[in-house]
């Protein structure tokens, strides 16, 4: 028996575009304040998101090449799949679609390279062969999969919704896993995870569940519940709030019911798991109390950054040390108790490192499409 099968739904020919169902409580901003459910909301469309087109300029000058590689200048410089789909996500924002092309093309030509239509995670400048390592990482895959999918409501473009549905019914065959107690579970890889490949297995990475990347991905493969996918994460995420700190650890052990800190991984809450109030936000889902350990943790904000915490006990380990972390925090008070935004979200410093800056345009896109009254007064 394959240990890997995707979720499929048995749809008429009359499958809607968008599907997005379940009953978790969000807070719409529909200008009234008041939770809606998921059944009541509709993916927002990204294009037009990103309207600083000095920002996006000083963006691709600073991390994109002229072939369309996005530059990781905080870790050696190197490439990943992550990367290259937050890029071609921003460029659809600013409504970019030259840069969307050059990114894309150098995506397909340099990580579409494992024989199937997920990416290899990895690319160094300066190895040979510059893709040593042949495994995939699901988010990445997730995230290039959804910026074909908004490529091709923006530009009326077919061709990126068919290589879109590619990656995504790859990723559905390849790395949900099924008939387990939360749910089918988005494995983060498809070596190296599995029960099969540790004897804690199987391992998730709750910031690989990119929540906004689910809603849409149900217009090009709505053969598969994404929402399934989603509640199984949302019931990880319950289930985290376990620990003194209620945060959760980057790599967890989903062997039994009682998540637990992957063994040989650090258990912390650190650049990984920052991302998670991030979806949950951009994606519209989560209750105040999703939010409140994050808040919690972020209310004790020094002058060295917001804090790197282990998930078990909540001790600071270290800091986030450059700013553009701090735009997570900020979207985070916005999304759960409608805080308005402090003027530096708006202010991006592009003279820091590739993440930080990434992950503030973001926040800011996340903002626009979902919570522009935070933006008022």
């Amino acid at each position: 028996m394959m240990r890997f099968a995707a979720i499929f739904r048995g749809l008429s020919a009359l499958a809607v575009w968008v599907t997005i169902g379940g009953a978790i409580p969000v807070r719409a901003d529909d200008n009234t304040g008041r939770l809606l459910t998921a059944a009541q909301q509709v993916a927002p469309r990204l294009a037009g998101a990103l309207s600083d087109q000095t920002l996006w300029r000083s963006y691709k000058k600073r991390f994109v090449t002229e072939q369309g590689r996005i530059v990781d200048t905080g870790n050696g410089r190197v490439s990943h799949s992550e990367g290259q789909g937050y890029g071609l996500l921003l460029a659809v924002a600013a409504n970019d679609r030259e840069a969307f092309e050059r990114i894309w093309g150098w995506t397909r030509a340099n990580l579409m390279v494992r024989g199937d239509q997920l990416m290899a995670w990895r690319w160094e400048p300066d190895a040979r062969p510059a893709v040593a390592d042949m495994n995939n990482a699901s988010d990445g895959d997730l995230l290039i999969a959804w910026a074909l999918a908004e490529a091709a409501i923006t530009w009326s473009d077919a061709g990126y919704r068919v290589a879109s549905r590619r990656i995504a019914v790859e990723l559905g065959r390849k790395l949900i896993l099924m008939r387990t107690s939360f749910g089918p579970l988005l494995l983060p890889a498809v070596s190296g995870f599995a029960v099969e490949d540790r004897s804690d297995g199987p391992i998730v990475n709750l910031s690989y569940w990119v929540f906004p990347a689910l809603d849409r991905l149900a217009s090009v493969a709505p053969e598969i519940d994404w929402d399934a996918i989603t509640g199984a994460g949302m019931k990880i995420l319950a289930a985290s709030r376990s620990s003194k700190s209620k945060l959760p650890a980057e790599w967890l052990s989903a062997r039994d019911a009682e998540l637990r800190p992957a063994q040989g991984l650090a258990a912390t809450f650190s650049y990984n798991a920052i991302r998670i109030p991030l979806y949950l936000a951009w994606a519209g889902i989560g209750t105040e109390s999703d939010y409140a350990p994050f808040i919690a943790l972020w209310n004790a904000r020094s002058a060295h950054g917001l804090p790197i915490v282990d998930a078990g006990d909540g001790r600071t380990v270290a800091s986030f040390s450059e700013s553009g972390y701090s735009a997570i925090a900020d979207l985070t008070a916005c999304a759960a108790k409608g805080t308005r935004l402090p003027a530096g979200f708006r202010n991006v410093r592009i003279s820091e490192n590739y993440y930080p800056v990434t992950l503030h345009m973001l926040a800011q896109v996340a903002v626009h499409t979902r919570f522009p009254s935070c933006l008022r007064g």
